[in-house]
């Protein structure tokens, strides 16, 4: 689709902010919104002036066609702030080209750059005393497009919004968690989109994780859709297997994400000398390992939750408990993520990206 680019960013400003109202000690992940939000319509064939806007409803018509046929892809991002009060971001270039990626597979325009990072800076700017610091606070940020064009025919829209919304942010998940492997449902299929982040993708996980939370487990590890022979990944994070002191991770594909947090990872263990295994993983051979004591860690990576680590899985009716590591990965890989994220640590890698 063309992309001509308009004007310059508006901003209109709250007459008065609604920090005060809220509780930073107690935020339940993803309820509470800043200030204000980014907007930019997609129309005639070009995105127009985007704005930045006081945060509130969206006035659509009922036929919009991300309703009907779900043309709808997002990201996750996060904002950090150091003790110096001076705000970063982390690779957000991967996220820019990710929701590019995204939305040409699902038939949607490409954002511009520059009113992607324009824009981004300025809504970061303007809400910036959201972004609260401290090791664990964060500012989640959410940038999605939807199609907007009124109309129920069976096919790509010609109309667009692009948003970016932001929530403060604590810890998403707490403690450790059981995960279910999967031996009947998949988050996605081979040819599928299943590596776009994608709203679809993401409805199709809630019916097979209720089944498995009535089964005592809070998570879900998806495994290949053809055979069930193989893990992918874990709820909405891609997963780790620690065998002895090698990490395995499935490679990415048209059916597996390509999470920012996962190369992150894989690139600290290389720097460290850890073992990184990418290939093929087969739940066999994890339960084997389970039960030789071979499997050392499990654990999610993502944005959200950084490293989620597993307790314990489940598969075939028999549960298996994995037994905490005083040397744990997970715990490691966290850390030095973060302290490249709150600007603690030295970032030779270049990902950290001060607003």
């Amino acid at each position: 689709m063309k992309n001509t680019i308009s004007q310059t960013l508006e901003i209109n400003e709250v007459s008065e902010s609604k920090i005060g109202q809220v509780d930073f000690e107690n935020l339940n992940f993803g309820k509470i919104f800043t200030d204000h939000m980014f907007v930019c319509d997609y129309i005639n064939g070009e995105w127009q002036t985007p704005k930045i806007v006081p945060y509130g409803p969206l006035t659509m018509e009922p036929s919009a066609r991300v309703f009907h046929y779900g043309q709808a892809v997002f990201e996750g991002m996060k904002a950090y702030k150091d003790d110096q009060g001076d705000t970063f971001l982390f690779r957000p270039d991967e996220n820019y080209k990710r929701i590019n990626k995204s939305a040409e597979r699902l038939a949607m325009p490409e954002f511009p750059k520059e009113y992607f990072f324009d824009g981004l800076n300025a809504l970061l700017k303007l809400d910036n005393n959201w972004i609260k610091p401290g090791f664990g606070n964060s500012l989640y940020i959410r940038p999605f497009v939807i199609a907007t064009q009124a109309s129920v025919s069976a096919s790509e829209a010609d109309e667009y919004k692009f948003l970016i919304i932001c929530s403060p942010a604590q810890s998403y998940y707490s403690g450790d968690v059981s995960v279910l492997v999967a031996e009947k449902f998949s988050r996605s299929a081979s040819g599928g989109f299943g590596y776009a982040k994608a709203a679809g993708n993401y409805a199709g996980q809630f019916y097979p994780t209720n089944l498995a939370k009535q089964q005592g487990y809070q998570q879900v590890i998806w495994t290949d859709s053809n055979t069930h022979e193989y893990m992918e990944e874990a709820g909405t994070m891609n997963v780790f297997f620690r065998v002895n002191d090698t990490l395995l991770t499935a490679p990415i594909s048209d059916r597996i994400l390509d999470g920012v947090t996962r190369k992150s990872l894989i690139a600290i263990a290389e720097k460290e000398g850890i073992k990184v295994d990418v290939r093929p993983v087969k739940v066999s051979e994890i339960v084997e390992a389970a039960k030789n004591r071979s499997l050392k860690e499990i654990f999610g990576a993502g944005t959200a939750a950084v490293v989620s680590p597993v307790k314990a899985f489940g598969y075939q009716g028999e549960h298996y408990e994995i037994q905490k590591q005083e040397n744990s990965y997970a715990d490691y890989f966290k850390k030095a993520l973060m302290d490249i994220q709150y600007n603690i640590s030295e970032d030779t890698f270049g990902w950290r990206y001060k607003v």
